[in-house]
């Protein structure tokens, strides 16, 4: 996938223009509301969702698989944005605990180990009673059942990009150990899922 996001960047660079996502400013609400001040992001992209949290007093890290993200990032974003060079499923880049983990349109990209690998080692990195929130495609999307099946809800569609498309029922097997406490909808990109989990003291398996 490095070379697909690299060469994505490249061309299209600041593909999804600067403001952030709808998801985005929901979470940053959120995140206020529960007192949150260090966010870990992992595929922070080129920095559009990163840099309405630092405007409300909160530190972000990120993480991002593609240079050419992270020199974009910097570029408009300012070289004090600390973005870990490597892919998710590399975590941990650092061994600081968050309060919150903002991971948006990233986990239905990756494959069913590589998302439960990203779940754990999230989990892993959130501070005692810090949230995380996965935001992901749900099967309402038009694009669900589009180009090859590689897997169960899991397809290769335009440009080669493998997407799993979740429901309510694969929500609750992947992030049921993970504290999970909420599932809420919103019409984004595509009609997605907001997933908040909550550090507790429980074990993920």
């Amino acid at each position: 996938m490095t070379d697909f996001w690299e060469k994505a960047f490249k061309i299209n660079r600041n593909m999804w223009g600067f403001e952030p996502a709808k998801s985005t400013v929901l979470i940053k609400d959120f995140f206020i509301e529960q007192n949150v001040k260090d966010i870990l992001i992992p595929g922070i992209g080129y920095g559009r969702n990163a840099q309405i949290f630092r405007d409300n007093g909160m530190s972000v890290t990120g993480i991002e698989i593609s240079k050419t993200a992270i020199d974009l990032a910097h570029k408009h974003f300012g070289n004090d944005l600390h973005i870990h060079h490597g892919s998710v499923t590399e975590m941990p880049f650092d061994s600081k605990q968050y309060g919150g983990i903002y991971c948006y349109a990233l986990i239905h990209l990756l494959d069913k180990n590589d998302r439960k690998k990203l779940i754990t080692n999230c989990y892993k990195q959130l501070s005692e009673n810090g949230f995380m929130v996965f935001t992901t495609v749900t099967k309402e999307a038009q694009i669900y059942g589009q180009g090859t099946c590689i897997d169960k809800d899991r397809f290769e569609i335009f440009g080669g990009v493998r997407m799993f498309f979740y429901d309510r029922k694969s929500i609750q097997e992947e992030f049921g150990q993970a504290g999970l406490f909420e599932i809420t909808e919103v019409m984004d990109i595509y009609p997605f899922y907001l997933i908040k989990c909550k550090k507790e003291n429980r074990k993920v398996s």
